[in-house]
């Protein structure tokens, strides 16, 4: 009787870690503008994990495509448009595994990504190439309402575009001194795809759990 109580509650924790890692939604930036078209995308992708009802953890991931690695930087670094009347990012950080690379000191503002529109998010990275980032990662706070999932923190702005992202197009691995070959900008568009039914698979996985659960227990 033990043995089945023991393998309950592992099963129960196995359906928590599931219920907890549920609500994540991510996408990509794959619209690049005029500057980068001739570079393939998608150029980054963009991680929305659900932490409570007001808070969510927003990453920001560089692609490497046909050797080269897409950087984001300078102003303009990455933008959201966030679903919330009033809000705040904050815990800003990135990283560059790259040479010769430091990212930030990072700002946050608002406005336009050239070809994308205006958004109420955006996330400056001080001076240019060599304080670029293969990863922004900050949090949000929602101090105006709330949100019911990952895929409800951002809204589309006026342009069809809900995230965005400056990009330096360089070789990899990135090493500062090589520079950049071209900056451009990206966003987040039509053809976008999101999680990919993990939120689901693992819902899904959960819920199964318990039901085994349920069974040891009255057994």
């Amino acid at each position: 009787m033990n043995k089945i109580k023991y393998i309950a509650v592992v099963l129960m924790a196995i359906a928590g870690f599931g219920l907890q890692q549920a609500d994540a939604f991510t996408s990509q930036l794959n619209v690049g503008n005029t500057a980068i078209s001739g570079f393939t995308g998608p150029y980054g992708t963009v991680t929305i994990t659900l932490v409570n009802s007001t808070t969510a953890t927003v990453t920001f991931t560089s692609n490497t495509v046909a050797g080269n690695i897409y950087l984001f930087g300078d102003g303009s670094s990455v933008a959201l448009n966030v679903n919330a009347t009033t809000f705040s990012a904050t815990g800003i950080t990135g990283t560059n595994a790259g040479t010769g690379f430091t990212p930030g000191p990072f700002s946050v503002g608002s406005g336009n990504e050239d070809g994308f529109g205006s958004f109420n998010l955006r996330i400056n990275s001080f001076d240019g190439f060599t304080h670029s980032s293969d990863t922004i990662t900050f949090t949000l706070t929602n101090t105006s309402g709330t949100w019911a999932s990952a895929a409800d923190v951002l809204a589309f702005n006026a342009d069809g575009f809900d995230a965005a992202a400056h990009i330096f197009v360089t070789t990899s691995p990135a090493n500062a001194a090589n520079g950049a070959i071209v900056t451009g900008f990206a966003g987040e568009g039509p053809g976008s795809v999101p999680d990919g039914g993990t939120t689901v698979m693992l819902l899904g996985a959960a819920l199964g759990a318990l039901g085994m659960a349920r069974r040891f227990l009255m057994g």
